[in-house]
């Protein structure tokens, strides 16, 4: 074992010193929260791919492949189907943009109007994703190190939360790449191809296990239906992914590279799915499909690759983990905070605050703004981290709080968000009303059906959607230089400052 642990802490050094690295790179607001806008191909690919799968995937995804066999792919299978809807249809139009947040598309789009409602949604989705990212430190290092809960969160949590907080999405972007790189070898290269040869192979298992663990709907037709609802839309409108979507250097990289990233999805869906039958065919009667992945890593593996592998799962779980920490904290700062100071500064006759909320980023600023613009982002990123640790520690049952978390995100924000981008009637008013109505309905169907049941996604998109509809069409129309200046900044112009520009957007 202690080759083991020598791996993994010297993975955990690396973090550090990665991080440690990209802070010299971390100059500006849009170097610290977008990566300064220069990602080219092989480094956007391999962080998307990085962010989307997680914990869940990887853990989670071989636990489900033990439970339902190579249906098991499916959870993963729909995160893929989202980040290829998102990059072939959609990322283009995103990353022309130039904004920080999805919030700061809803005001350009809907005209400077657009409710804090949005940004405490997506905060609260943000924030549940990073509590749950870290709560899978407890189960990894206790399989590494036997440390207790509290310690191992504290221990995985500090980690990420020093590396975030030193050079903002640069550092991420560079230990998302490390990560993606262990994360292929170990589980691709070396866990799959092992645990299938000792499980017998294909014909072994199919030998050991009943014909449903290779049917491709075992898992049930409904779940699937329910998997795309909430994790392909979700991929559609997630923060953690619209922000690396504006790390890319042109629409060109986002579609194509992102496109990549998806297709990579499928093959680890694939790859999890089949580690996890060959482990149901090794180890019929484990107390919990989810110690599928340590059972086999434990068993199954030689010394020092087995460190490696454990590297690989935690790699999954710290790439989810900083990805949502930097969107809660990036959400927080400028939609949240932001507005709420913009709110309190109001005054002159015309009652409203400057177009850019005195955060307009251009190439002729000082570099003092420079610098407190970062630190600033730093500061949130540090209480952000504390509260996700904290929240940790205290919360068992964190499958309820994710699944409120993305019940309201798509239930609330889905429709006003793709209505924005694919729509021109659609107003202000509807948006806000189809958030406010979808967030209600998800809510009250949850309580009437229970917080796992399938119903209150079914019924909020519903009632959003129509509310969308019915409300834009009874509402006045976007106003013309609106849409003019949304036309403009999805074709990659400059929007004229006014009403529609966003706090904190860049505009040339």
């Amino acid at each position: 074992m202690a080759v083991d642990y020598a791996v993994i802490v010297t993975y955990l050094a690396g973090m550090l010193a990665v991080g440690w690295w990209g802070m010299r790179r971390a100059k500006s607001k849009s170097d610290f929260l977008v990566a300064g806008r220069r990602l080219g191909p092989t480094l956007y690919s391999g962080t998307m791919a990085a962010i989307v799968l997680g914990g869940a995937s990887t853990i989670g995804g071989v636990g489900l492949g033990y439970e339902y066999g190579l249906s098991g792919a499916w959870l993963v299978f729909t995160i893929g189907f989202g980040l290829l809807a998102l990059s072939l249809f959609f990322s283009a139009r995103i990353s022309r943009l130039r904004v920080y947040t999805v919030g700061q598309m809803l005001d350009l789009r809907y005209g400077g109007s657009s409710s804090v409602i949005s940004g405490l949604v997506m905060w609260a989705y943000t924030l549940m994703l990073a509590v749950t990212s870290t709560i899978a430190y407890a189960t990894i290092f206790d399989v590494i190190f036997g440390l207790d809960r509290w310690l191992a969160i504290m221990l995985g949590g500090g980690i990420v939360i020093a590396y975030s907080t030193l050079g903002g999405m640069w550092s991420i972007t560079l230990t998302d790449m490390v990560q993606f790189a262990v994360k292929s070898v170990g589980v691709l290269l070396l866990l799959l191809p092992v645990a299938v040869y000792k499980a017998g192979g294909i014909d072994g298992m199919r030998e050991r296990l009943p014909d449903d663990y290779f049917a491709p709907m075992n898992i049930g037709v409904q779940t699937v239906f329910t998997h795309v609802l909430v994790y392909s839309f979700g991929m559609l409108i997630g923060q953690d992914i619209w922000q690396r979507v504006f790390t890319a250097r042109s629409d060109k990289v986002a579609r194509n590279g992102g496109t990549v990233a998806g297709v990579y999805c499928l093959v680890y869906a694939i790859a999890g799915a089949a580690v996890g039958t060959a482990a149901k065919a090794l180890y019929p009667n484990l107390d919990s499909p989810d110690a599928a992945f340590a059972t086999i890593v434990g068993d199954a593996l030689p010394i020092g690759v087995k460190g490696l592998v454990l590297a690989a799962a935690l790699s999954a779980v710290m790439s989810t983990s900083s990805g949502a920490l930097i969107a809660c904290a990036t959400v927080a700062s400028n939609d949240i905070w932001t507005r709420v100071r913009r709110t309190a500064a109001r005054t002159g006759a015309t009652g409203r605050p400057p177009a850019d909320g005195g955060t307009h980023v251009t190439g002729a600023e000082a570099n003092g703004h420079a610098h407190d613009e970062v630190r600033g982002n730093r500061v949130f990123i540090l209480v952000m981290g504390a509260a996700v640790v904290v929240i940790s520690i205290a919360l068992n049952d964190v499958v309820e709080a994710l699944t409120v978390a993305y019940n309201l995100l798509v239930g609330g924000l889905l429709v006003p968000i793709l209505g924005g981008l694919v729509w021109k009637r659609g107003t202000a008013t509807g948006a806000l009303s189809a958030t406010v109505v979808g967030g209600v309905t998800v809510v009250a169907v949850m309580a009437w059906k229970g917080i796992l049941a399938n119903e209150p996604i079914y019924y909020g998109l519903l009632a959003s959607l129509l509310t969308h509809v019915v409300v834009s069409l009874l509402s006045r129309p976007t106003g013309p230089e609106v849409l003019a200046a949304w036309r403009t900044r999805l074709a990659g112009g400059q929007a004229p400052a006014g009403p529609g520009t966003p706090n904190g957007a860049e505009t040339g």
